[in-house]
């Protein structure tokens, strides 16, 4: 920190040689000069560099401009960089300085024949750097996410984020089953039943007749090799190389599964490093004022959004800031408990209501007499639990009456995860432990099938639900808020709710693309309706929060919940079901097997008698895949990281804060410098007035 001291006339008259004397330019220790050249005006001066005068400049400017130029065009551009010169008055130094020099210096640093890549390096790199606002604009939705996070905020913007996040998952999840599976069997078709050929509403609706027997659920898949013919490039002969559909099967499964799960760990991972900094301050804040205008924006609808979204971020950082807890009494503490209590208990027994009721439903439950529209009856019956108990908890949550925004979204998603998890963790023990083990696959021919067109139907039926909630419920609740209420303000988007949403339907997908590859492909459309639908709803029937909160750890939130508990718990039904349970021997490519992972070991075995070439491949597979250890090994060894780095990280903030605290100390210190130098003198001054 400079220290200025004013100065009274009385003492700036016998120091004026000494000022003279330390202002006097003297060449550094490299022997340059710094003062500038002639031709540079005054007032593109620095103000430090204008009291030194004109005389000064014009003694020093040959003696600069010889120094200069006697350097390499390298070394005498950082001896200008080190001078304290504005950019302006540096650019006009080197324009005369170094333009005679520059070529030739060039030449001789690179050879001739370098010359053609030093060029098309620079070349490459303005055009890329040339090319970043026209790519900027290439990612999916970013004008519209610019103006959501303008309008309403880093919360709202944080969902539709995450939204676009799991698209490209889906797109991936598709791409890969498609490749490797969907397009060998389409090639390759089984003999299909001549009498469905034709599909309707409701069989569209349930995933039953002709959807059936295709390419979206298991039982279509057969269990065959498919030979195909392959020209050799030496000799002229063809010769067959096998596709074996089962093998194809698993292992495009595990390969999924694995890549999604690199994917999520790595994505969450990137988000912790974003959200969680180690350096806490705020400088954003500053930086937002003083830095945060883009200069080049010039038409009017973009200068209105850049407005909105500095004036959205400014507002939400200094809620950061400004957000204290109420104090309270000990008698407000204690009926604040109590309402927390009892809030806790509501949402709790229904949701254990909500799941004893769905298990009940698919307890007694006569699959042999389902027909068309019957088959609605359980997903139905989720799809309104997910959409009537959240309602409950907003209620609940207006009761506890949170101080901060944050909080309350929070506790939402924590009570919504736990319906999810109800609801799904039940149906899945049906599925699994009753359908698929017990005496209950009797009644079916492919039990399969059945689990593939349930987590079908629960996917649609979830988006119609979600359809008619955003059109209707939403719109309702605006027009209740507005005319019943008397509010003039609209409802506040529910981003926990609308969140899980997303988590609830991914984790259906997850748990179906092994009975229902094409899942993804419903995703995917679902996805993509579901974005302009709440984008638009977010328009008419919605505004920005009244307490403006920066949502700087949602996104780290909500990768996490769709890891963990969301991926996970799908990876470990997929799993069990493909060690553990015994496929259908009436239908799908693992017929006839003891377990669907019984086809990897033999494509193992057939592949080491038929290569010999490939016997590391063998036994890499069976390490990595046929050995549980491996699978718990790189968890410990992951989980060990992540407490190391946690441990580093908290050790730097320990550091920083103390860093912190010494820097306020040495703030401190210089403040009372100050202030006893000024009072020092006024002292002097009051001394030479009494003489």
């Amino acid at each position: 920190m400079s220290m200025r001291v004013r100065r009274t006339p009385a003492v700036q008259q016998p120091q004026t040689s000494s000022r003279d004397s330390v202002h006097t330019p003297t060449g550094t220790k490299d022997g340059i000069i710094h003062p500038e050249l002639k031709e540079i005006s005054t007032e593109d001066r620095p103000d430090y560099l204008v009291g030194l005068g004109l005389g000064c400049f014009e003694r020093n400017k040959e003696e600069l401009a010889s120094d200069l130029r006697g350097l390499s065009v390298s070394e005498g551009m950082r001896k200008l960089r080190a001078m304290p010169l504005s950019l302006v008055d540096k650019m006009k130094i080197r324009r005369r300085c170094f333009s005679p020099s520059a070529v030739k210096s060039l030449n001789r640093n690179f050879p001739c024949f370098n010359l053609p890549l030093v060029y098309i390096s620079r070349m490459w790199r303005h055009s890329t750097f040339n090319a970043l606002p026209f790519l900027s604009t290439l990612k999916l939705w970013h004008s519209s996410m610019k103006k959501l996070s303008g309008r309403y905020g880093t919360g709202v913007l944080s969902y539709f984020l995450f939204l676009r996040t799991l698209l490209f998952i889906n797109l991936l999840l598709f791409f890969i089953t498609c490749l490797f599976l969907v397009i060998p069997q389409a090639i390759h078709p089984p003999p299909m039943d001549s009498r469905l050929n034709s599909v309707t509403a409701i069989e569209l609706l349930t995933g039953t007749g002709y959807l059936s027997q295709s390419l979206m659920f298991y039982g279509y898949y057969s269990n065959v090799t498919i030979e195909t013919n392959q020209m050799s490039s030496h000799i002229a002969v063809t010769h067959m190389v096998p596709y074996c559909i089962p093998t194809a099967y698993f292992l495009t499964i595990t390969v999924s599964f694995f890549i999604t799960c690199i994917i999520l760990v790595y994505s969450m991972s990137k988000s912790f490093g974003k959200s969680f900094q180690v350096l806490k301050s705020n400088r954003n804040l500053s930086e937002n004022i003083f830095c945060s205008w883009d200069f080049k924006v010039s038409k009017k609808p973009s200068i209105r959004l850049q407005c909105e979204k500095i004036s959205t971020q400014l507002k939400e950082q200094l809620s950061e800031l400004t957000s204290r807890e109420e104090e309270m009494s000990l008698m407000q503490r204690f009926g604040n408990l109590i309402v927390h209590v009892l809030a806790w208990i509501t949402c709790l027994a229904s949701i254990l209501l909500s799941a004893m009721g769905v298990y009940f439903l698919s307890k007694h439950t006569v699959i042999s007499e389902f027909k068309n529209l019957d088959l609605l009856i359980t997903s139905a019956v989720v799809s309104g639990f997910n959409l009537l108990l959240p309602g409950i908890f907003n209620l609940c949550s207006w009761f506890e009456k949170h101080s901060s925004p944050s909080t309350r979204v929070y506790v939402s998603v924590f009570r919504n995860l736990l319906l999810k998890i109800s609801l799904i963790g039940v149906l899945c023990y049906h599925w699994l432990g009753k359908i698929a083990v017990k005496q209950d696959r009797q009644v079916l021919e492919c039990w399969e099938n059945f689990v593939g067109q349930e987590l079908y139907r629960l996917l649609l039926i979830d988006f119609i639900f979600t359809v008619l909630y955003t059109f209707l419920g939403e719109f309702i609740w605006r027009c209740f808020s507005k005319k019943v209420l008397k509010k003039n303000r609209k409802p506040v988007f529910d981003i926990a709710r609308n969140v899980l949403e997303l988590i609830y339907g991914q984790t259906l997908t997850w748990l179906g693309v092994l009975f229902s590859p094409l899942l993804p492909a419903v995703q995917i459309a679902k996805l993509f309706v579901l974005f302009y639908m709440k984008k638009s709803s977010l328009k008419l029937n919605c505004q920005a929060s009244k307490k403006p909160w920066r949502a700087t750890q949602m996104t780290t939130l909500f990768i996490t919940l769709l890891w963990f508990p969301s991926f996970l718990g799908a990876a470990v039904c997929v799993v069990y079901t493909v060690w553990m349970i015994k496929p259908s021997s009436g239908c799908g490519p693992f017929r006839n097997l003891t377990s669907m992972f019984e086809s990897g070991k033999l494509w193992a075995e057939r592949m080491k008698d038929s290569h010999k070439i490939l016997s590391w491949l063998i036994r890499a597979y069976n390490t990595v895949i046929d050995n549980p250890l491996f699978l718990f090994l790189p968890t410990c060894v992951f989980l060990l990281v992540i407490y190391f780095h946690a441990q580093i990280v908290d050790g730097q903030r320990k550091i920083i804060r103390r860093l912190e605290k010494q820097i306020e100390n040495e703030v401190k210190d210089k403040k009372f410098l100050i202030t006893q130098l000024q009072h020092w003198n006024e002292e002097n001054k009051t001394d030479s007035t009494q003489r």
